[in-house]
């Protein structure tokens, strides 16, 4: 992920015994963060080693909750811990032990009618005084579809992206010369810390704009074999972890009539850095440039 605080894990879960994997599900539980997603290398990619973490997770979270009913609406059970963004909070779950707060599971029970003074959930009225709609957000192509972007054919990205994004590396978009894309899909992206993430981009971006004033291009874009072969690629990758297993906007699920295409690219920040340079060595290999 890029992220230096928690260092690379070296063993699997099941490399240790029961009592040591405890010990260190207790220390990553206490540091908080994304620290229980670096405690073992198979916890993303084994459904096994993963639900060892999960079961003490839910654990956990069930020792912060008074009523059992209310703990098994928040104890997440439909998809691998780490492949939906962790929860992390202060007080988050003792929230709901407070006597004014009610939790009411509109999977279950659906909205029915919202009217100036409250919210009707099924057959039961909730009087409110303000209501906060958390409705999510188009994740790594909606800002980019919502723009009418189109190439010198006439062709527009939202049409180009209708069955899922395809870029290469991430960076560019083969037909879209000197259209560049900062933490597009099919790089780190989300996976990564942003900041970082953002900033490879920009000196990828800069290098490439660099080689063509220096040899006098006046456009470069990305070649379409290159771009299926990486989007393959990432692809690969990502079916090989348990990140498919959930729905979540990773894949475009929270958007009705999205396609589902898992976006980002999981082989690591060191793996795409590394891709990156042997591509800027080898000449911009799967960059076009013309004068």
């Amino acid at each position: 992920f890029g992220i230096a605080k928690y260092g690379s894990p070296s063993v699997s879960a099941f490399e240790v015994s029961d009592e040591e994997r405890q010990r260190t599900y207790e220390a990553c539980w206490e540091m908080g963060g994304q620290a229980m997603l670096f405690a073992y290398n198979d916890l993303l990619k084994c459904a096994d080693a993963n639900e060892t973490a999960a079961r003490f997770v839910r654990q956990r979270i069930r020792e912060k909750l008074v009523e059992p009913a209310v703990a098994d609406l928040l104890v997440p059970t439909d998809h691998p811990i780490g492949a939906k963004r962790l929860c992390l909070d202060t007080d988050y779950y003792e929230t709901y032990n407070r006597d004014n707060v009610t939790l009411v599971c509109v999977k279950q029970t659906p909205i029915r009618r919202i009217d100036p003074g409250g919210v009707s959930v099924g057959d039961e009225r909730h009087p409110i005084d303000d209501l906060v709609l958390a409705t999510g957000f188009d994740a790594m192509t909606g800002a980019a579809r919502s723009i009418d972007i189109r190439n010198s054919d006439g062709l527009s990205l939202a049409d180009e992206w209708e069955s899922g994004p395809r870029s290469y590396l991430g960076l560019m978009v083969a037909g879209f010369p000197n259209m560049y894309l900062i933490t597009g899909p099919q790089s780190p992206s989300v996976k990564s810390q942003m900041i970082l993430a953002s900033e490879h981009h920009v000196d990828i971006i800069a290098g490439i704009v660099q080689t063509m004033r220096a040899e006098g291009h006046r456009s470069v874009e990305a070649v379409a074999e290159a771009q299926e072969e990486w989007v393959g690629h990432a692809n690969e990758v990502a079916d090989a972890t348990l990140y498919t297993k959930a729905s979540t906007w990773y894949n475009g699920a929270n958007v009705p009539g999205k396609p589902r295409v898992f976006m980002p690219y999981v082989g690591g920040v060191k793996a795409y850095r590394e891709a990156c340079e042997d591509v800027e060595h080898d000449g911009w290999r799967g960059f076009r440039f013309q004068h």
